[in-house]
């Protein structure tokens, strides 16, 4: 019987909500790489892995190192040869505020984490995604990058920008080889962001983040 390996995916954010509930649905047929600022957290999602009989790495490291992120793509090419689903789910809300009132640091910190970072990775598994044979990209983006919200404008015009340029990448590789780009709006989902943003809203009265984690498996059905 030939053995068939298991797909590769990387998922950032993947410590809690959306992405550690995605690492873990992907789990079931992908070998995932839980990417995440917090080492305690990256391992109790391995744990989890694990007992549900899937497997599971993790690379912790902060997304606005772009140095990390071209160190982790060289490490996944040089030990699998291929990336086959890119998450790109870890995101920054920042400070809510008129527009006028946002710190530099404040905007270059959304921008940096929101669409820099991910603008870096894409750059960094493109050739990993291409030896592929069915390579996808989710980005996880937000209902404010195509219907804006007053007070939300870095959160806001970062999540725009992120779908513009997943959007385009799909454009320039769709033709020419089997990668697929998918943007998913997650809406209002239990997760930490959420209650930081309305932090008087009953938890309970939004959907878990497993929900999401299931439409974004879905998409990758081909």
């Amino acid at each position: 019987m030939t053995h068939t390996p298991p797909r590769i995916a990387l998922i950032t954010g993947a410590s809690r909500g959306i992405g550690a509930a995605t690492a873990l649905a992907l789990a079931a047929s992908h070998h995932v790489i839980l990417t995440g600022r917090s080492d305690p957290a990256l391992a109790a999602v391995e744990g989890k892995t694990h007992s549900a009989g899937g497997t599971a790495t993790i690379a912790p490291f902060n997304l606005s190192d772009s140095g990390a992120i071209d160190r982790l793509a060289a490490a996944i090419g040089a030990r699998w040869g291929r990336l086959d689903t890119l998450v790109l789910n870890a995101g920054q809300l920042g400070t809510l505020g008129p527009v006028p009132h946002l710190a530099p640091k404040e905007w270059e910190k959304v921008i940096a984490i929101n669409l820099t970072a991910n603008w870096r990775l894409i750059r960094a598994f493109d050739p990993w995604l291409r030896q592929s044979p069915a390579g996808d990209v989710v980005a996880v983006t937000s209902s404010v990058g195509s219907k804006p919200r007053a007070y939300w404008g870095a959160y806001a015009a970062s999540k725009a920008a992120l779908e513009s340029l997943v959007a385009t990448y799909g454009l320039e590789v769709g033709a020419i080889t089997p990668i697929r780009t998918h943007i998913v709006d997650p809406g209002a989902t239990r997760t930490a962001m959420r209650a930081s943003a309305f932090p008087g809203e009953d938890p309970a009265s939004v959907k878990p983040p497993e929900d999401v984690a299931t439409r974004i498996v879905a998409a990758l059905v081909r």
